[in-house]
């Protein structure tokens, strides 16, 4: 691809970046979750070209953010009443809903599924970049497709500088793992990834919700992903992960039986002393401190590929509220290679 002269904009160049955005280009903005890269979703040429700098597969659908929940009327049909509660209850935050999309959307947005799934995030950055452009934008995360998600306009320079037009910096994310995506197209309403509204959450909202098996495991390459993070591997280093899941003592006593000198581990804060023959040790938040380690789980990961270690491995918190996001972010960098502990096994 032609390399671009890629624009570093403070969080106060709003205006610039709708400017940029009206005209067809690519920004990546803060969201409260993570850095997206945004294009007009009703531009087709400027949302193939995210596909493009991110070299994203054309099958993996895009998110679509708003200004705000009245907005959800010019991108989707058939909203049901549960989505506009959901609205009232989460948005402006780090909630996508799945929903019928309108013909205005192009196909290119939703990996030419009938669906589009729509946000408001949280970030007043996010939210003024996209009243200065006036219209919905298309973004899913910005970064080179496949690798840890950005949290820190750093991380978007080092993936995209050269590719896209511009970057906004407005600090580091606040949540640091990607939003809950939810399939409202017809009940049970299922759970497509999880993010920073727990299913808990949802549950007390809408009742019992399903979860959809791309949650806990791989698609296969035939399997149509109906929102991002469902089919292919993401959130993933260079070198080749572990995830090992189970009580912080015992998957710390199971990793310090298994790596070598040249491998790196990413683990519970506290637990570093179990890991003496690691050459790379990174903490990234206490056991049981879910906000600090979803906000720091895509950082550590980039900081451990900078360091190059044969293997990594990660104690992986449990399935629970914000961990559950968090855990399954890890499982996807490891493609699903996953072991794990009971307390009596790592005697």
């Amino acid at each position: 691809m032609n390399v671009k002269e890629t624009l570093l904009l403070s969080a106060e160049q709003t205006e610039k970046a709708g400017e940029i955005l009206r005209g067809g280009g690519l920004v990546a903005i803060p969201t409260e979750t993570v850095y997206g890269l945004a294009a007009s979703a009703f531009n087709e040429q400027a949302v193939a070209n995210i596909y493009v700098a991110k070299g994203r597969p054309s099958d993996n659908p895009l998110i679509v953010h708003l200004a705000d929940a009245k907005d959800m009327e010019a991108c989707c049909l058939d909203i049901p009443e549960e989505a506009w509660l959901l609205a009232k209850t989460f948005w402006p935050g780090p909630l996508s809903m799945v929903l019928t999309k309108r013909p205005a959307i192009p196909s290119i947005v939703s990996g030419g599924l009938d669906s589009v799934a729509v946000r408001v995030p949280a970030h007043p950055v996010a939210r003024a970049v996209i009243a200065a452009a006036g219209v919905p934008l298309a973004a899913p995360s910005a970064n080179l497709s496949g690798s840890p998600s950005p949290t820190r306009a750093e991380h978007v320079i080092s993936d995209l500088y050269g590719r896209i037009d511009a970057i906004v910096d407005g600090g580091p994310c606040a949540v640091g793992v990607e939003s809950t995506v939810i399939d409202m197209r017809k009940k049970p309403f299922r759970l497509l990834r999880p993010g920073g509204i727990s299913k808990e959450q949802l549950e007390e909202v809408l009742g019992p919700i399903e979860v959809d098996k791309a949650v806990t495991g791989s698609l296969s390459e035939n399997e149509k992903p109906a929102s991002p993070g469902m089919k292919y591997r993401h959130y993933a280093p260079k070198a080749p992960v572990l995830a090992v899941c189970g009580p912080g003592d015992a998957s710390a006593r199971y990793i310090a039986s298994q790596i070598g000198e040249n491998d790196g581990v990413i683990c519970f804060t506290g637990r570093e002393a179990a890991f003496g023959k690691a050459r790379f040790v990174l903490p990234y938040g206490e056991e049981s401190n879910d906000a600090a380690l979803a906000h720091n789980i895509f950082d550590a990961l980039r900081q451990m590929d900078k360091l190059s270690p044969e293997k990594i491995y990660i104690q992986c918190p449990d399935d629970r509220a914000l961990g559950f996001a968090v855990a399954n972010r890890i499982k996807k960098a490891a493609a699903f290679h996953v072991i794990t502990v009971k307390p009596e096994e790592s005697v």
